[in-house]
C-alpha cells in the first residue's frame, strides 16, 4: 500500500511530490493525460518566480518532474477512471483496470479551459491563442486581440489585456452581454474596447507563419463572413474542473470545483490543490503554493496515524 499518492503533474501536483518526497514518503504520481498540465500548452512563462528571463511552460515542468524525482518521487503514466474513498484504505482505480491503495491522496487534477473547438485554434495554441490573459497579456503589447465570451470571464480578460493592446474585440454571439452590469459598463465604456456583436468565430488565420493574424468571423443572423486582423484570441467562455471521477466522493460546487478546507476535502486522508478547487486565481504560483500547503497537510495526517 502507497503512503501517498498525487494524481494530476502540473505546478500543483509537482510542488506536492516535491514537498513528500523530501518528507521520505516516496510519493506515487499519476501523471494523467496530459503530463504537466496546462503549462505545457504556453510557450513562454515570465511570471513564475525564480527565472529572470523567463522560461517554457513545458521545461519549467520538466525541472519541477526532475526535482521530484532527485528527492524520491515514483511517477507513473495513467488515468483514474473511479476512485472509492468510503473507508480506509483509500482506494483507485488507474486505467479502469489496475488498483491501487494509499493512505492519502493529492488531487491536483487542474481544470480545463474551454475552447471553441475549431481546428485553426487547436493548432495555434500557445502561439496566439491563450485561455489566460494573465498569463500571456504581456506578449501582446500594441496589437490588436480579440476576446471570445460575453460573461464577467470574458470582460475580465478583455479589461486587463487592455493594459497592452492596442484593440481589443470582444466578439460575442448575442447581441447584449451576460455579464454583471458593473462588469458590462465598464467594458462598454472603454475606448480600447470594442464589441463585435452577434459573431461566431468560424476560422483562426495564420496565413502559414505559425502565428495568429487574424478570425474569420461569422454574423449569425446573416450568415455574412468577414476577417477580424488580430494577433491575438483569448477564449473567455470558461474551464471545466477536472473532478469526474471523484462524483459522488467528494463535495463539489455546481460547477465541479472540489469544496475543500484549505486543502482538506470530507474525506479524511484526501487533499485537493491548484485549479481543481480554485476557480478564482488559477495561476502556476497559486497552484504550486496550494500543492505545498496539501502535502504539509499530508504528511501531518500521517503522522497522525503513526506513519
Amino acid at each position: 500500500m502507497e503512503k501517498a499518492i498525487v494524481i494530476g503533474t502540473g505546478p500543483a501536483g509537482l510542488t506536492a511530490a516535491i514537498y513528500l518526497a523530501r518528507a521520505r514518503l516516496a510519493p506515487l504520481v499519476i501523471e494523467g493525460l496530459l503530463p504537466g498540465g496546462q503549462l505545457t500548452t504556453t510557450t513562454e512563462v515570465e511570471n513564475f518566480p525564480g527565472f529572470e528571463k523567463g522560461i517554457t511552460g513545458p521545461d519549467l515542468m520538466e525541472v519541477m518532474k526532475a526535482q521530484a524525482a532527485r528527492f524520491g518521487a515514483r511517477f507513473t503514466r495513467g488515468e483514474v477512471t473511479a476512485v472509492d474513498f468510503e473507508k480506509a484504505p483509500l482506494r483507485l482505480t488507474l486505467d479502469e483496470s489496475q488498483p491501487l491503495e494509499t493512505a492519502t491522496v493529492l488531487i491536483a487534477t487542474g481544470a480545463s479551459a474551454r475552447y471553441l473547438g475549431l481546428p485553426s485554434e487547436q493548432q495555434l495554441i500557445g502561439r496566439g491563442v491563450s485561455s489566460c490573459a494573465t498569463c500571456d497579456g504581456a506578449f501582446f503589447r500594441d496589437v490588436p486581440v480579440a476576446v471570445v465570451g460575453g460573461g464577467d470571464s470574458a470582460l475580465e480578460e478583455a479589461l486587463f489585456l487592455t493594459r497592452f493592446a492596442s484593440r481589443v474585440y470582444v466578439i460575442h454571439r448575442r447581441d447584449q452581454l451576460r455579464a454583471s452590469k458593473i462588469m458590462s459598463e465598464r467594458a462598454l465604456a472603454h475606448e480600447r474596447i470594442e464589441m463585435v456583436w452577434d459573431s461566431l468565430v468560424v476560422e483562426v488565420k495564420d496565413v502559414e507563419q505559425g502565428q495568429v493574424t487574424g478570425l474569420v468571423l461569422e454574423n449569425v443572423k446573416t450568415r455574412q463572413r468577414r476577417e477580424l486582423p488580430v494577433t491575438g484570441l483569448f477564449l473567455g467562455i470558461g474551464h471545466v474542473p477536472n473532478t469526474k471521477p471523484f462524483r459522488g466522493q467528494l463535495e463539489m460546487d455546481e460547477r465541479g470545483y472540489l469544496i475543500t478546507r484549505q486543502t482538506r476535502t470530507r474525506v479524511p486522508g484526501v487533499f485537493a490543490a491548484g485549479d481543481v478547487q480554485d476557480a478564482v486565481y488559477r495561476q502556476a504560483v497559486t497552484a504550486a503554493g496550494s500543492g505545498c500547503m496539501a502535502a504539509l497537510e499530508a504528511e501531518r495526517y500521517l503522522e497522525s496515524l503513526g506513519q
